[in-house]
């Protein structure tokens, strides 16, 4: 049953977010109901209260209810790496070192190649995405040290550098960069 996937507290079946796991009980879309996905949710001890329109509760808004909190908004991800003409000693290093000795992360220095939605907003969660599984459309090498990873909805991006352990939030965009972007408008 690979098919079905639980991240965060949200179930996947076959790339559809179709519930989410709430106090050990699985809300999921009714549509999604047959004998393969009680089956799974049996094996994980998840009570299945099976519900009309949570599919598309999730996908139109976008949400994920977690634990009975508020809608945890899910962003859309962007995946930035260095461009291959620069400097060797800038690749693969964690954040102190490059700020260091070559400052600021530059976004100058660094190409897209990863432009989507995600199922998750965890950084962990993404960075295991983008070794194990890369999903359709990333064309760049696996997620390592020095790459930027960046969560973006329309109240704006937040930008996060893969550091040796875990990721250091950084202002990607400083004040040149987005001057440029005003003049070209």
């Amino acid at each position: 049953m690979r098919g079905i996937e639980l991240k965060n507290d949200c179930i996947f079946y076959y790339g559809n977010t179709s519930g989410y796991v709430e106090d050990g009980t699985a809300i999921v879309d009714s549509m999604f109901q047959n004998e393969e996905f009680s089956q799974w949710l049996s094996n994980r001890k998840l009570t299945a209260k099976w519900t009309e329109g949570v599919f598309e509760r999730l996908s139109k808004e976008g949400v994920l209810l977690i634990n009975n909190e508020r809608p945890v908004p899910l962003k859309d991800c962007r995946i930035w790496q260095l461009r291959a003409d620069v400097s060797p000693e800038c690749k693969f290093i964690g954040y102190e070192e490059l700020k260091e000795n070559f400052g600021e992360p530059d976004k100058n220095n660094y190409e897209l190649v990863y432009e989507g939605e995600i199922e998750t907003n965890d950084l962990e969660s993404i960075y295991s995405k983008f070794n194990l599984n890369h999903p359709r459309g990333f064309t760049g090498h696996s997620l390592s040290m020095s790459d930027v990873v960046e969560l973006y909805d329309d109240n704006g991006s937040e930008f996060y550098y893969a550091d040796r352990f875990g990721f250091k939030e950084i202002d990607f965009e400083g004040k040149d960069q987005i001057q440029d972007i005003n003049m070209r408008i």
